[in-house]
């Protein structure tokens, strides 16, 4: 199973050479993944456990720019104890499936305790949301 989220573009997330500046990518997956975490599985973003980026990379395959619509489809490649790493697809508004992609990304996030920042299993709401909602490549 997966799950889309839309992104549409800003006249300011296109720089100089007229399409999508790279740094917009990662924002679209970050804001997905953090959306999905906290409408889907109960993230608190003031809550006790926190969920730290600890790697992100993009594949950028494909330009895009303003006025277009964009989604980012989620699925999981790991679910670990301690982190989840987030397979990431982003596509253009209403792609039938991740055939055309226009950038492939990955990000891992670590879930820590807010004051001691030291890692803590992967909160039971996140893990049950992602077990239920979302396609896992691997499973720890």
């Amino acid at each position: 199973m997966t799950n889309r989220h839309s992104f549409p573009l800003r006249w300011n997330d296109n720089d100089q050479y007229g399409h999508m500046n790279n740094t917009v990518y990662y924002e679209a997956m970050d804001s997905a993944v953090n959306t999905w975490m906290m409408r889907r599985a109960g993230l608190d973003p003031a809550g006790d456990v926190i969920g730290l980026a600890r790697a992100s990379s993009c594949e950028f395959l494909a330009p895009a720019s303003f006025p277009e619509v964009l989604e980012v489809d989620i699925e999981v490649a790991r679910l670990g104890a301690t982190s989840v790493t987030w397979d990431l697809a982003i596509l253009r508004e209403g792609a039938p499936d991740r055939g055309a992609p226009l950038a492939l990304g990955r990000f891992t996030h670590v879930f820590v305790d807010r004051a001691g920042r030291r890692p803590v299993p992967v909160p039971a709401p996140i893990r049950a949301a992602v077990e239920a909602e979302l396609r896992i490549g691997e499973a720890v």
